[in-house]
């Protein structure tokens, strides 16, 4: 994703100057321009104070939060809500949160992903939140003519201890509204937080369990038509013919539309646009993928890993020859993100703009991609952002978007285009296949005098960024170019090897495809240095936050005591998103060989952790979710199409397989790290280290189910 997620702010970027709104008091968190030195935030007879549209208090004492971030499950608003509202010193219950809409001057790059939202956002917010409280402070001071010092703020309102008088935040507006930006921001103390830190209940949660929750799928629009499409099933095809008539006499139906490399038909209903597409009849062009099929898709990335690379990182001298080589080769597959919510996306195309509402995790990209697609201002696309029902970096793209107002604009209603399950899993942006030759000299006593790594697969950056791209995918080595573990003679290169598939970010990203070879390979060592993998690993780590993680890991999963046979326990450790983990996993092989995972031990160290409930339900989240798809997970190519098409063909842990997920969090006092995809991003070798222990049956190769069976209960 771009290198612009939350901007870095000091006190000149935090607070601007803008336009007057409505009766409120706001204060920025991440914008797009700093105002001149010393302006003046208030006019004449201030109504409201409106620098950005971050925080807002209006003289009734309503307290709104506009937030940039999508929420997709993850609990990003919730989080970024408690910090801010501490700083201000409101009850966490006294917040409103308001979605803020596709605005890059106003609200910079609106952008949800990479697992940023909480430690990127860290620092902006709670200067959002101690400048409103400081301004606020401060108004008071002057109505009440005394020393800034001897007043405080607390549950929303400005105290004076000595004379026991108090004003409410409302009451404070229009005083407040006329300060200068203040030259210091002074950040609470953190021994006295009152709300970072605490399990806070989540603030759509509730809507959730209800069913009221509104989902970019639940859009109602008024007058809106639907529609669904089927695109080339070969990846390159072209549309050839379609004959209408079938799908026209079908009651409902309004109208067909063809594209290029698609056809939609547009109905009253879900059922009637479904009905139609299955009655078309459809000619599809082969594309020059016609042939693709995965065994050369994996023989290409295998063999580019036989040949140097561009070098990610170079340290010492990798290419010496002392001690034992011990080598291995890597295979992961093509996954998809398969969201509980497929793809869709409602459009409305007039001759004054384009209105959007959908879930997605990029809301200025996708109007940029709409004003471009359209020839339109910028201000006249406004995207509405809803809801997800999963993103994991498929939501990171705007194709999906972009396809909707391909066939929005050929009609005169709003149109919500749906994509069937089938469309979504064989047209997705895929996670990259890769190839990784991993090899190392090791000493008398095991430890590794040389390291050298070889990535093969697709670039993501390339595509997205080609102007930066020079020869290495930075997500592509990310853990890999640098390991947590002491090596001080190092090699890693990337080769690029397109096959033809889209691909994109998927939930983890690199670390996700890196830990599982790092980690994979250790556990290789220690077995051949006939070391118990936890000490061997404590061996070559040098980074205490690390070494914390592994030992309290080991101690709380019981490394080392007896287990059932059939049974063994398996670890993996990383370094990733600002935070670190140990993760252990225990399995068992069932009567029939089938691999099933009982038990997950997780011990995180995020830094401070903002919300512990929501770091808990983020491991046990992306812990199952990663261990689905290294358990049974890939997508496969016949013939240039994709095979799966559903969860029956792409299966996913569900509740009677999931394995029991026990986290413990570390208490930290650094910034907050990444919390949702870093249990994605270690999962995997902890399983297949675990299979090893149970079976001697070392997993080189993803999913498991390629090896062995995989328990579905």
């Amino acid at each position: 994703m771009s290198e612009e997620h939350l901007m870095e702010t000091g006190r000149r970027t935090l607070l601007k100057a803008a336009a007057w709104g409505a009766v409120g008091l706001l204060v920025p968190v991440r914008i797009a321009a700093a105002p001149p030195k010393g302006l003046a935030v208030g006019s004449s007879t201030p109504t409201s104070f409106e620098p950005s549209a971050w925080i807002r208090i209006t003289q009734d004492g309503r307290i709104t939060l506009t937030m940039a971030q999508i929420e997709m499950g993850q609990g990003a608003q919730t989080g970024l809500a408690a910090i801010i509202a501490d700083e201000l010193e409101v009850p966490f219950d006294s917040v409103r949160i308001e979605q803020a809409p596709a605005d890059k001057e106003r609200f910079g790059v609106q952008a949800t992903g990479g697992s940023t939202s909480i430690r990127e956002g860290w620092k902006p917010m709670r200067e959002a939140g101690a400048t409103a409280r400081q301004m606020l402070i401060q108004a008071a001071a002057q109505q009440w003519k005394v020393e800034v010092g001897s007043l405080t703020a607390r549950d929303g309102d400005v105290v004076h201890a000595a004379s026991g008088r108090r004003a409410a935040y409302g009451s404070l507006v229009e005083a407040a509204s006329r300060l200068l930006h203040p030259d210091k921001v002074f950040l609470k103390d953190a021994t006295k937080f009152r709300l970072v830190g605490q399990s806070l209940p989540r603030i759509e949660g509730s809507a959730k369990v209800r069913g009221t929750a509104v989902f970019g799928i639940d859009a109602a629009i008024p007058a809106r038509k639907i529609a669904t499409l089927a695109q080339s099933p070969e990846f390159g095809g072209r549309l050839q013919s379609v004959k209408e008539s079938t799908a026209l006499a079908v009651p409902g139906v309004i109208r067909i539309v063809r594209l290029p490399d698609a056809v939609a038909v547009i109905a009253d209903s879900m059922p009637q646009a479904q009905k139609g597409l299955e009655a078309l009849e459809i000619g599809w062009s082969s594309g020059p993928l016609a042939q693709l099929n995965t065994a050369e898709i994996y023989a290409d990335l295998a063999e580019a890993t036989t040949r140097p690379g561009a070098v990610a990182r170079s340290v010492g001298e990798p290419g010496k020859a002392d001690g034992r080589r011990i080598e291995a080769v890597y295979q992961q597959p093509l996954l998809a993100h398969a969201p509980m919510e497929p793809m869709n996306c409602t459009v409305h195309v007039t001759a004054d703009g384009c209105d959007v509402w959908t879930g997605t995790q990029v809301a200025t990209d996708a109007q940029q991609a709409v004003a471009k697609l359209l020839g339109l201002p910028i201000g006249k696309v406004r995207i509405h952002v809803y809801l997800m029902g999963g993103g994991f970096g498929r939501r990171l793209e705007t194709d999906g978007i972009i396809r909707a107002v391909e066939i929005g604009r050929v009609v005169k209603e709003p149109l919500q285009v749906i994509w069937t399950r089938a469309e979504d899993m064989q047209h997705d942006l895929y996670r990259p296949a890769y190839c990784d030759r991993i090899w190392a000299t090791v000493d008398a006593a095991g430890k590794p005098t040389t390291w050298n790594h070889r990535i093969a697969g697709s670039s993501i950056m390339a595509r997205l960024y080609p102007e930066a791209f020079k020869g290495v995918d930075s997500d592509a080595v990310e853990c890999a170019a640098q390991p947590v573990y002491a090596l001080s003679d190092l090699r890693v290169e990337f080769a690029r090897v397109e096959c033809g598939l889209p691909t994109s970010w998927w939930r983890g990203v690199g670390p996700t495809r890196s830990l599982f070879v790092i980690e994979s390979f250790v556990d290789e060592l220690a077995t051949a240095a006939r070391q118990d993998p936890v000490a061997y690993r404590l061996s070559i780590l040098t980074d205490p936050r690390a070494r914390e993680v592994l030992s309290l890991a080991a101690e709380k999963s019981g490394w080392g005591a007896k287990l059932p046979a059939g049974w063994g326990r398996g670890i993996a450790l990383a370094n990733a998103f600002g935070s670190y983990i140990a993760l252990v996993a225990e399995v068992s092989i069932e009567p029939k060989e089938e691999v099933r995972v009982r038990r997950v031990v997780a011990v995180i160290d995020c830094g401070r952790a903002v919300n512990p409930d929501m770091v808990r339900a983020q491991i046990e989240g992306g812990v199952i979710f990663g261990a689905g798809a290294a358990l049974m997970s890939e997508i496969t190519v016949a013939n240039g199409r994709v095979e799966q098409a559903s969860y029956s063909d792409y299966p996913i842990l569900t509740m009677v397989n999931a394995p029991n997920v026990d986290v413990h969090i570390v208490e930290g006092a650094e910034d907050p790290g990444g919390v949702g995809e870093i249990g994605t991003a270690a999962i995997a070798p902890a399983i297949t280290n675990a299979i090893f222990a149970a079976t001697r049956n070392r997993i080189r190769t993803l999913p498991v189910s390629r090896s062995q069976p995989v328990w579905m209960g």
